[in-house]
Protein backbone atom coordinates (compact mmCIF):
# COMPACT_ATOMS: atom_id res chain seq x y z
CA UNK A 1 0.00 0.00 0.00
CA UNK A 2 1.25 3.41 -1.26
CA UNK A 3 1.77 5.73 2.00
CA UNK A 4 -0.65 9.12 0.93
CA UNK A 5 1.09 11.85 -0.98
CA UNK A 6 0.57 15.81 -0.44
CA UNK A 7 -1.21 17.65 -3.02
CA UNK A 8 1.89 19.96 -3.56
CA UNK A 9 5.56 19.82 -1.93
CA UNK A 10 4.87 23.20 -0.53
CA UNK A 11 2.61 24.77 1.25
CA UNK A 12 1.59 28.30 2.14
CA UNK A 13 -0.99 30.17 4.14
CA UNK A 14 -1.50 32.97 2.83
CA UNK A 15 -2.96 35.43 5.32
CA UNK A 16 -5.52 38.50 4.12
CA UNK A 17 -4.07 40.60 7.26
CA UNK A 18 -3.32 40.23 10.93
CA UNK A 19 -6.52 40.22 13.25
CA UNK A 20 -6.80 37.95 15.95
CA UNK A 21 -9.65 35.95 14.15
CA UNK A 22 -7.64 35.38 10.67
CA UNK A 23 -3.63 34.57 12.33
CA UNK A 24 -4.40 33.15 15.75
CA UNK A 25 -4.11 29.45 14.51
CA UNK A 26 -0.88 30.54 12.19
CA UNK A 27 1.50 29.18 14.39
CA UNK A 28 0.21 25.99 14.89
CA UNK A 29 -0.67 25.26 11.37
CA UNK A 30 2.92 26.21 10.24
CA UNK A 31 4.27 23.29 13.44
CA UNK A 32 1.92 20.92 12.06
CA UNK A 33 2.32 21.17 7.84
CA UNK A 34 5.43 23.12 7.64
CA UNK A 35 3.68 25.52 5.63
CA UNK A 36 5.33 28.72 4.80
CA UNK A 37 3.03 32.33 6.35
CA UNK A 38 2.84 35.04 4.18
CA UNK A 39 1.21 37.99 4.85
CA UNK A 40 1.49 41.67 3.26
CA UNK A 41 4.54 43.78 4.42
CA UNK A 42 2.59 46.55 6.13
CA UNK A 43 0.72 44.05 8.58
CA UNK A 44 4.06 41.70 8.80
CA UNK A 45 4.90 43.67 12.16
CA UNK A 46 1.45 43.23 13.91
CA UNK A 47 1.77 39.30 12.95
CA UNK A 48 5.05 38.78 14.17
CA UNK A 49 4.03 40.96 17.55
CA UNK A 50 1.30 38.35 18.16
CA UNK A 51 -1.02 41.35 19.04
CA UNK A 52 -2.42 44.78 16.65
CA UNK A 53 -0.67 47.45 18.41
CA UNK A 54 -2.42 50.04 20.13
CA UNK A 55 -2.65 52.66 17.07
CA UNK A 56 -3.92 49.58 15.15
CA UNK A 57 -7.67 50.47 15.76
CA UNK A 58 -9.35 53.86 14.80
CA UNK A 59 -11.79 53.51 17.79
CA UNK A 60 -12.09 53.28 21.58
CA UNK A 61 -13.52 50.47 21.96
CA UNK A 62 -11.26 48.64 19.26
CA UNK A 63 -8.32 49.51 21.22
CA UNK A 64 -9.73 48.17 24.46
CA UNK A 65 -10.60 44.95 23.18
CA UNK A 66 -7.26 44.32 21.82
CA UNK A 67 -5.65 44.70 25.26
CA UNK A 68 -7.42 41.18 26.18
CA UNK A 69 -4.51 38.30 26.38
CA UNK A 70 -7.47 36.45 24.81
CA UNK A 71 -7.09 38.20 21.36
CA UNK A 72 -3.43 37.91 21.29
CA UNK A 73 -1.64 35.18 19.41
CA UNK A 74 1.51 33.41 19.32
CA UNK A 75 3.86 35.45 17.55
CA UNK A 76 4.64 34.23 13.79
CA UNK A 77 7.49 35.28 11.88
CA UNK A 78 5.91 35.54 8.11
CA UNK A 79 8.35 33.83 5.46
CA UNK A 80 7.30 36.19 3.36
CA UNK A 81 5.72 39.19 1.70
CA UNK A 82 2.83 39.46 -0.81
CA UNK A 83 2.47 43.20 -2.65
CA UNK A 84 -0.21 44.89 -4.43
CA UNK A 85 -0.85 43.38 -8.13
CA UNK A 86 1.43 40.07 -7.45
CA UNK A 87 0.56 36.80 -8.96
CA UNK A 88 1.51 34.25 -6.47
CA UNK A 89 3.20 31.79 -7.56
CA UNK A 90 2.00 28.25 -7.96
CA UNK A 91 -1.29 29.55 -6.43
CA UNK A 92 -3.58 29.24 -10.16
CA UNK A 93 -3.72 32.45 -11.20
CA UNK A 94 -4.17 34.39 -7.61
CA UNK A 95 -3.68 37.76 -7.65
CA UNK A 96 -3.02 39.91 -4.46
CA UNK A 97 -5.11 43.32 -4.31
CA UNK A 98 -4.03 45.84 -1.59
CA UNK A 99 -7.07 47.26 0.07
CA UNK A 100 -6.11 48.98 3.01
CA UNK A 101 -8.47 50.77 5.84
CA UNK A 102 -9.74 47.34 7.96
CA UNK A 103 -5.49 47.28 8.70
CA UNK A 104 -2.61 49.03 6.69
CA UNK A 105 -1.79 45.49 4.77
CA UNK A 106 -5.49 44.27 4.59
CA UNK A 107 -5.30 41.98 0.68
CA UNK A 108 -7.99 40.91 -0.98
CA UNK A 109 -7.47 37.63 -3.22
CA UNK A 110 -8.55 37.26 -6.70
CA UNK A 111 -8.85 33.49 -8.51
CA UNK A 112 -8.39 34.90 -11.93
CA UNK A 113 -9.59 31.99 -13.72
CA UNK A 114 -12.85 31.78 -12.27
CA UNK A 115 -12.92 35.63 -11.30
CA UNK A 116 -13.78 34.94 -7.74
CA UNK A 117 -12.84 37.19 -5.30
CA UNK A 118 -11.44 36.53 -1.61
CA UNK A 119 -12.65 39.49 0.56
CA UNK A 120 -10.85 38.79 3.60
CA UNK A 121 -12.61 41.22 6.48
CA UNK A 122 -12.76 44.47 3.51
CA UNK A 123 -16.62 43.68 3.03
CA UNK A 124 -18.96 41.61 5.18
CA UNK A 125 -22.08 39.95 4.62
CA UNK A 126 -23.74 39.14 7.09
CA UNK A 127 -27.48 39.52 5.69
CA UNK A 128 -26.48 42.84 4.30
CA UNK A 129 -23.39 43.95 2.21
CA UNK A 130 -21.45 45.91 5.27
CA UNK A 131 -17.94 47.42 6.07
CA UNK A 132 -16.77 46.06 9.12
CA UNK A 133 -17.20 48.35 12.40
CA UNK A 134 -15.07 51.43 11.89
CA UNK A 135 -13.68 51.24 15.50
CA UNK A 136 -12.30 47.81 14.46
CA UNK A 137 -10.66 49.30 11.16
CA UNK A 138 -7.33 50.98 11.23
CA UNK A 139 -7.91 53.77 9.17
CA UNK A 140 -12.26 53.18 8.30
CA UNK A 141 -11.55 56.34 5.33
CA UNK A 142 -9.39 54.38 3.78
CA UNK A 143 -12.06 51.37 2.71
CA UNK A 144 -14.24 53.07 0.28
CA UNK A 145 -11.24 54.33 -1.75
CA UNK A 146 -9.91 50.32 -1.49
CA UNK A 147 -13.09 48.71 -2.77
CA UNK A 148 -13.30 51.17 -5.88
CA UNK A 149 -10.55 49.43 -6.74
CA UNK A 150 -12.19 45.99 -7.11
CA UNK A 151 -12.30 44.59 -10.69
CA UNK A 152 -15.78 44.72 -12.02
CA UNK A 153 -15.87 41.18 -14.16
CA UNK A 154 -16.31 38.53 -10.94
CA UNK A 155 -18.29 35.54 -11.01
CA UNK A 156 -18.15 35.21 -7.33
CA UNK A 157 -17.43 36.88 -4.16
CA UNK A 158 -16.58 35.15 -0.91
CA UNK A 159 -16.40 36.41 2.50
CA UNK A 160 -14.21 36.00 5.90
CA UNK A 161 -17.40 36.87 7.43
CA UNK A 162 -20.49 36.08 5.62
CA UNK A 163 -22.00 33.90 3.16
CA UNK A 164 -20.91 34.42 -0.73
CA UNK A 165 -22.64 35.94 -3.62
CA UNK A 166 -22.69 34.51 -6.71
CA UNK A 167 -23.23 35.98 -10.83
CA UNK A 168 -26.63 37.15 -10.45
CA UNK A 169 -25.45 39.21 -7.17
CA UNK A 170 -23.03 40.74 -8.77
CA UNK A 171 -24.75 44.25 -9.45
CA UNK A 172 -25.75 44.46 -5.65
CA UNK A 173 -22.30 43.81 -5.06
CA UNK A 174 -21.09 46.80 -7.26
CA UNK A 175 -23.77 49.07 -5.86
CA UNK A 176 -22.81 48.68 -2.61
CA UNK A 177 -19.32 49.85 -3.28
CA UNK A 178 -20.38 52.59 -5.72
CA UNK A 179 -22.53 53.85 -2.94
CA UNK A 180 -19.64 54.08 -0.26
CA UNK A 181 -18.54 57.78 0.78
CA UNK A 182 -15.76 59.32 -0.98
CA UNK A 183 -12.67 59.15 1.30
CA UNK A 184 -12.01 62.71 2.56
Amino acid sequence: MQANSCISDRHRVLLTHAHPDHVQGAAELRRRTGAEILIHEADRPWLEAGRVPAHGRSGALGRLIDRLPKLHWTPVAADGTVADGELVEGAGGLRVLHTPGHTPGHIVLLHEPTRTLLTGDAVFHRGALALGPAALASDPELRPGSLAKLPRDLATVAFAHGTQLTQSDMPAFYQFVDRLPASS
